[in-house]
């Protein structure tokens, strides 16, 4: 359940853009008469409607998370409030002025904070952020924690610098869908090889008849 709700700003976004992409002049009417106060110059072209509707949905969709979590009593992680912080900012950015720009940046700046947070926490607080996190479910030498700290900081830079290379070298459409298939497949994959790699390491609970003869 909480993997779905994490990933549905991003499918939301990516239903969006290609149901307005395929309608630009509907999406850039329904976009003027129902969001033109929140745009410079009250009006939306069937260019930009597309990605300003998805943007649009994906923070509410964002706002959505964080209500749900509230409304069920669980726990919100700091990354949870650090995304709705970044995708409302520079969503409204996108909205305001009818650029791109500035959600497409928004993957990338995200990466990077969460990168940055595994980076810092070790050497300015001597924790382990993913020791913290993983350590009840997980019993790894220290010098494992480190390696997979460190691996998740360079995939976090990877992932940044990767998002800012499709956002420039590509069309938007191209960048939307890497956002959703690239971005989350690239992520199932990097957790699989790391699930790997960890099993060599993780303890095996003793069998029951286990030392007796």
């Amino acid at each position: 359940m909480k993997l779905l709700l994490d990933f549905l700003p991003i499918v939301l976004f990516f239903a969006c853009f290609k149901l307005a992409e395929g309608r630009p002049e509907w999406a850039a009417d329904f976009a003027t008469a129902n969001f033109g106060a929140l745009v410079s110059g009250g009006v939306v072209g069937p260019k930009e409607a597309p990605v300003l509707l998805a943007t649009v949905v994906v923070i509410l969709a964002t706002l959505a998370q964080v209500l749900v979590l509230k409304l069920r009593g669980k726990r919100i992680d700091a990354m949870l409030w650090i995304s709705l912080v970044l995708v409302v900012v520079f969503g409204g950015l996108t909205i305001w002025f009818h650029n791109e720009t500035f959600i497409k940046w928004k993957p990338s700046v995200l990466y990077w904070t969460m990168g940055t947070a595994l980076w810092l926490a070790p050497l300015l607080a001597g924790k382990n952020l993913l020791k913290l996190l993983l350590g009840e479910q997980m019993v790894l030498p220290e010098r494992v924690w480190h390696r997979l700290n460190f691996a998740w900081v360079a995939f976090f830079a990877a992932m940044g610098l990767l998002n800012i290379w499709v956002a420039y070298s590509f069309s938007t459409d191209a960048w939307v869908n890497f956002k959703l298939f690239g971005g989350i497949g690239l992520m199932f994959a990097f957790t699989i090889a790391q699930g790997l790699y960890l099993g060599r390491y993780l303890e095996e609970p003793a069998a029951p008849n286990e030392g007796k003869q």
